[in-house]
């Protein structure tokens, strides 16, 4: 396997490593969105990838290796109130038809990625959103400080 990038937690499958490069690719290059990976939400949940657009649209996409990932994981639908868009991200050998028609899909490999199927709208919440980019700001500039500088606090 390649090098991993050094903020990758290692808690990820090598195939969920892939989708998440080949869709964090294609939000930027397709959608001109800033993306952060593994970001932690108020709610306990963590969010495998979240996307920032150039409005301060924000979309999280949900990773799903295999079908038993998919069957075993009911905690998505607590995502939808940290984002204007859901998605699920598969690899391209996942069959598509396990996934909910109501939520946006997203193929993708190592590559890049392409959207299946689009996401409804469900504008965020005003203040949250607010809680959420100053959250994302301060995340992002601390990832980039730990990558400068990786002595420990």
């Amino acid at each position: 396997m390649a090098e991993l990038p050094p903020i990758v937690d290692l808690r990820q499958s090598a195939t969920a490593l892939r989708v998440q490069r080949g869709v964090m690719r294609m939000l930027r290059e397709v959608y001109d969105m800033a993306c952060y990976a593994e970001v932690p939400l108020r709610n306990g949940r963590r969010a495998d990838v979240l996307g920032v657009g150039p409005k301060g649209e924000i979309w999280i996409v949900e990773i799903k290796s295999s079908l038993i990932d998919f069957q075993v994981d009911r905690k998505w639908p607590e995502y939808r109130e940290f984002s204007d868009k859901f998605f699920f991200a598969k690899p391209p050998e996942l069959d598509a038809a396990i996934f909910p028609e109501s939520e946006g899909l997203i193929v993708a490999d190592g590559h890049d990625g392409a959207i299946l199927r689009n996401s409804p709208d469900t504008p965020l919440n005003p203040a949250r959103r607010k809680a959420l980019m100053l959250k994302l700001a301060r995340m992002g500039a601390d990832r980039i400080h730990l990558l400068m500088d990786p002595r420990p606090k």
